[in-house]
């Protein structure tokens, strides 16, 4: 048997903003923002709203999407860089609200490309035979670390969360080959700042991404037996219009054949994937059989990617 995702769901918060009400409050306009991002407004939590409560929603969706209740849970994966509080983790918080009493949990940190680390950590238990069902929650409120006068970030980030159930799946399916990877000496381009802010070296992560995105495509791609022909989907990080259309033209899919949730959700760190994800299943883009790349980055510098076949 393979291990793969047998449920999904996301939550974003309802406060929408806009690249127009940017506009009002720093030195930027709605056409900059949409031609060299692809972003046209944003998700924004309420300041009494946080990680946990995110999570722990977009967690009570994957569950049901999965057909599993909290009890049948083994372990909670949160990939956060913005925990309510250092601790207790976002993990045990929500393993408490959902009742999920059965459950070991921990919050891993790797930026944008935590929910891939929290994937691939995951399935490493599943195939051990340690557990059964595991839940992997992406979150982030980066809104609360954003300089809002920071003209470079604040146009790109947004708030929200995704989750996924890995379990057994049938053999073939599921996932079929992943690559994950760090460089620290990159750190310093993407941090958050002794103020508390998050601080972006927009050139040289750009430059990062570029180059690794497509290279973490087509390696899981080659390393799954498979050929760029044979990708149906991919859902790649939200970042950047152009760094995921790097990666979309490397492997040579069609656009509809990408997941785009940028234009309404911006850049969710953690989120982004299972967001997007999410979405994708939700608006029937992915079907049983489909091959799918999911390919993130982030601070650390880290990336990852997973090569999937989707079906229970």
């Amino acid at each position: 048997m393979g291990v793969g995702i047998i449920g999904v769901g996301h939550y974003a918060p309802d406060n929408i903003v806009t690249n127009t009400d940017l506009e009002k409050i720093v030195d930027t306009t709605d056409e900059w923002i949409r031609t060299r991002t692809g972003i046209e407004e944003r998700r924004i939590a309420k300041d009494d709203e946080d990680s946990s409560d995110m999570a722990f929603i977009a967690a009570e969706r994957a569950l049901k999407s999965a057909g599993k209740t909290a009890d049948e849970i083994d372990l909670i994966l949160v990939a956060t860089v913005t925990p309510d509080t250092p601790f207790p983790s976002v993990a045990c918080m929500i393993q408490d609200r959902l009742g999920a009493t059965n459950a070991a949990a921990m919050d891993l940190g790797a930026a944008c490309a935590g929910f891939m680390y929290g994937v691939i950590t995951g399935q490493q238990f599943i195939e051990a035979g340690a557990y059964k069902n595991v839940l992997v929650v992406g979150v982030d409120k980066l809104s609360k670390i954003t300089d809002w006068t920071d003209r470079n970030t604040c146009v790109l980030l947004g708030d929200g969360a995704g989750a996924a159930v890995l379990s057994n799946v049938s053999e073939g399916n599921g996932i079929l080959s992943f690559e994950l990877g760090a460089n620290g000496k990159g750190g310093p381009h993407l941090l958050q700042k002794d103020d508390g802010f998050l601080y972006m070296n927009g050139r040289e992560v750009f430059k990062f991404a570029v180059r690794q995105m497509p290279e973490s495509c087509i390696n899981v791609v080659e390393k799954a037996g498979l050929k760029k022909e044979d990708v149906d989907y991919l859902v790649p990080h939200q970042a950047n219009i152009r760094i995921m259309e790097a990666a979309r033209q490397r492997i040579g899919i069609d656009e509809d054949k990408m997941a785009t949730t940028i234009k309404y959700y911006g850049n969710n760190s953690s989120a982004s994937i299972p967001i997007a994800l999410s979405q994708s299943i939700e608006d029937g883009k992915i079907k049983d059989g489909d091959v799918i790349v999911l390919v993130g980055f982030g601070g650390g510098l880290t990336w990852g990617a997973v090569a999937l076949r989707w079906g229970k």
